[in-house]
């Protein structure tokens, strides 16, 4: 299933802001993408709507399990795209804004051959 980009960066984010916090807040979220509050409240409720995550009344953000398949399927995308990139030689920086870029229209077929394909060929990428 496709989902936008805006949808899926909102995910990935707060997935990878569960790693290093003990709770996700709105405020997180909006620190860490450079968002205004009130935009990440309307993206939050949209997410809440698709069941993509929920919302303590402390205000508390988790990923439900549908939320927590995009967000890993999306950040897997990311690191390993980052990782392709600067192994062929693109700055970090630029590797990771590219990935970020790269991974919301790259096709499933074509993100499952590439990463079939290091596994044969370079199998560090996956680590």
């Amino acid at each position: 299933m496709h989902y936008n980009e805006s949808a899926e960066n909102y995910l990935e984010t707060i997935l990878m802001l569960s790693k290093k916090l003990p709770v996700v807040r709105a405020v997180d979220i909006a620190n860490e993408l450079g968002y205004k509050k009130s935009s990440v409240s309307i993206a939050m409720k949209h997410l809440r709507e698709k069941e993509h995550i929920t919302v303590t009344d402390s205000g508390f953000i988790s990923l439900t399990e549908s939320g927590l398949a995009v967000a890993e399927m999306i950040f897997e995308r990311h690191e390993m795209l980052t990782k392709v990139l600067v192994a062929i030689g693109v700055p970090e920086e630029i590797a990771s804004e590219d990935a970020c870029k790269i991974e919301h229209v790259i096709s499933p077929e074509s993100f499952e051959a590439i990463k079939a394909s290091l596994a044969k060929h370079h199998n560090d990428f996956l680590k």
